[in-house]
């Protein structure tokens, strides 16, 4: 059978499973599955951008956001912001008293904070990040990971569901099965970004 929307998707669990009592479990699964692909793939169809005015020291993460890909300032020429630990952005602060062009980020909870806090020019701020992978419910019935992998779907929402049927038999096969779905995919992400060329290595420029 195909699985392409979310009720196709919980009614293979089910089928797989062959426990008709668990039914009403399964998105409960696929919850759990979802968490862990989150945690673990990273894919260019998980790239985005955002832009914002850097006006102020400190701002909202986006809602979606996993981790950092690249944050510059859109100047002439572009500013790449260098990422340092909030201990480390604490020490440029006291070094960079005064406002001026923002040089570095981190992250204090669920804000990035610029060093120095920027001054009274206009700076629009360029995110580059991962995304989180859009979640399947009644009202959104795909997204790209289903579109392109609905093994790695299937295989991940049994895997959460074999502790807790006592499965213990089938969780190895299905977690080789989910790894190997895991891994097909990764391959796929880096040969899209790559695809034939060669990566070209660049010489560090002496101090």
């Amino acid at each position: 059978m195909s699985i392409t929307t979310y009720t196709e998707l919980q009614r293979a669990i089910e089928n797989w499973l062959n426990t008709p009592a668990v039914a009403q479990d399964i998105p409960s699964f696929i919850d759990l599955a979802e968490a862990k692909f989150n945690r673990r793939i990273r894919d260019y169809r998980m790239v985005k951008r955002a832009t914002a005015t850097v006006d102020t020291g400190y701002f909202v993460v986006p809602t979606d956001w996993l981790e950092n890909i690249r944050f510059q300032l859109n100047t002439t020429p572009i500013t790449t912001l260098e990422y340092v630990t909030p201990d480390q952005a604490a020490e440029e602060r006291v070094i960079f008293s005064s406002t001026g062009r923002p040089k570095f980020f981190t992250m204090i909870g669920s804000q990035f904070q610029v060093v120095p806090a920027p001054d009274s020019n206009t700076y629009t701020g360029e995110l580059t990040y991962y995304s989180s992978i859009p979640a399947l419910t009644d009202e959104t019935t795909s997204n790209w990971l289903l579109a392109a992998a609905p093994d790695v779907y299937l295989y991940g929402a049994l895997m959460e569901a074999a502790p807790y049927l006592g499965e213990d038999n089938r969780t190895q096969v299905w977690g080789m099965m989910l790894e190997q779905a895991l891994n097909a995919i990764q391959i796929e992400s880096d040969r899209a970004r790559i695809g034939s060329s060669s990566i070209r290595m660049r010489a560090k420029p002496m101090a």
